[in-house]
């Protein structure tokens, strides 16, 4: 059964580079700060350390510390909560997004797009699959950072509501995330959520934020101020969703793509 509301919440984080247990200390913060009202959190890339490439330090197995914490903070709050950090698997690094419910339900996606310019390809594996997630009734398509490059890999086929990047986007190509956002929510007809970091980073690349909930015209249902930590909510409906694609069908008429 659809939930015909939910209210999504967004944290804009200053993170403390390669500090994971400070930076669960500031979700814990803001996570207090919330309404009983708010169904699902999200959390930017990389949300424990930052962009960093130091895989084998501060990689976690998948019963590692982070995830009972979002699991722990999820039934408390009764909220999901969704984030990515860096996961070792079978030898293996991933740059795992990880979206955990109260019931102690986990999903995960993979990273695709590894950033190459950052040598992120060097270091983790690429994941294989794109997840679309069941959350009170939504379908929920969460992406990671430069995924948002490519539009092929984020179509929707009518597979999803929501669309979501999780991302640490520099503040020399804000611009590209701006359009880039906009974009994917209108060529998709899907609500959309961008979260980003701010702050500058142990590499002193420094980070805008211009975390944003979109709807499925493109339009900004809420945005942060730049430059500065916010927690910023939105509530979306899915039958104002349902309207829109009822009386302007464009992902009818949508070509079909296929990734191999």
């Amino acid at each position: 059964m659809i939930q015909e509301t939910i209210n999504i919440a967004l944290f804009q984080l200053d993170l403390v580079w390669e500090s994971p247990a400070v930076n669960r200390a500031k979700v814990d913060q803001l996570l207090d700060q919330l309404t009983k009202t708010t169904d699902i959190v999200f959390l930017p890339e990389m949300f424990t350390t930052g962009f960093t490439m130091e895989v084998a330090e501060y990689a976690e197995p998948v019963d590692g510390e982070t995830i009972r914490w979002m699991k722990k903070r999820s039934k408390e709050h009764q909220v999901a909560i969704c984030g990515s950090l860096i996961i070792e698997e079978a030898g293996c690094y991933f740059n795992r997004l990880v979206f955990v419910e109260p019931s102690g339900e986990m999903r995960t996606y993979d990273k695709r797009h590894l950033f190459t310019m950052g040598s992120e390809e060097k270091y983790f594996y690429r994941g294989t699959e794109r997840t679309i997630i069941q959350c009170k009734g939504w379908r929920i398509c969460p992406l990671i950072c430069y995924d948002l490059r490519f539009p092929v890999w984020s179509r929707n086929r009518n597979e999803y509501d929501l669309l979501v990047y999780v991302a640490n986007w520099p503040q020399s190509r804000d611009e590209v995330w701006n359009t880039l956002l906009k974009a994917r929510a209108l060529e998709n007809q899907s609500y959309l959520a961008g979260v980003n970091r701010v702050g500058v980073d142990g590499q002193m690349i420094p980070y805008l934020g211009n975390s944003q909930i979109l709807n499925a015209k493109g339009r900004r249902l809420a945005d942060a101020k730049v430059g500065e930590e916010a927690i910023i909510k939105a509530e979306i409906s899915y039958a104002e969703l349902v309207k829109f694609r009822t009386t302007f069908p464009v992902l009818d008429d949508a070509d079909t793509f296929y990734i191999e």
